[in-house]
């Protein structure tokens, strides 16, 4: 493609949000970096050229997810319940990101910038969880976290798949499914 049709300031972060929102409509696997040029109006060498192969971008995909992620939690302390709408939030706002980020036949979870950014994540979690004040969570942070992770992200993973009732909020119901669990 000639430069009339490549005017993106950032091409990395192109070809990244494109894969996101190809991910989202048909899922990783109907997605080649050919057609993924395609989409983001670049040449065809332009996503191997920055990430190698599928699994590289799929890597730095669920790396810039990861990473999305943690700040979002960040941004929602102080209260589990806070960091519980956010991540629903974030699977429901990023959903090509969260298929990826939890698929590890995907990248390659030995990736360092991966490690840091699932790491960063997992700590934003955690730091939520530590706000809990029942007495189990206090005597298992690690299965209090285990237990709320599994809630935010298995419910998230139903209302993406329209596996439950989708007519209402998703995010007023995590809130009441947390505040059934985890707030006494």
């Amino acid at each position: 493609m000639g430069k009339a049709s490549y005017h993106h300031g950032d091409l990395r972060a192109t070809i990244l949000a494109h894969a996101a929102d190809l991910v989202a409509e048909r899922g990783a696997d109907g997605i080649s970096l050919r057609e993924l040029a395609r989409a983001a109006g670049v040449s065809h060498a332009a996503p191997a050229h920055h990430f190698g192969d599928r699994r590289g971008l799929f890597t730095a995909l669920a790396t810039e997810g990861f990473r999305i992620l943690a700040t979002e939690l960040a941004g929602a302390r102080p209260e589990f319940i806070d960091a519980a709408k956010a991540y629903v939030r974030f699977a429901l706002e990023h959903r090509g990101h969260f298929e990826v980020m939890f698929d590890k036949s995907l990248y390659d979870d030995a990736d360092p910038q991966l490690l840091e950014a699932s790491a960063g994540a997992d700590a934003e979690l955690r730091a939520g969880v530590a706000t809990l004040t029942d007495p189990h969570a206090l005597a298992d942070p690690a299965g209090a976290a285990l237990a709320a992770w599994s809630m935010v992200h298995g419910f998230a993973q139903l209302w993406l798949n329209d596996a439950v009732d989708t007519s209402g909020d998703p995010i007023a119901t995590i809130e009441r499914l947390a505040a059934i669990l985890f707030d006494g």
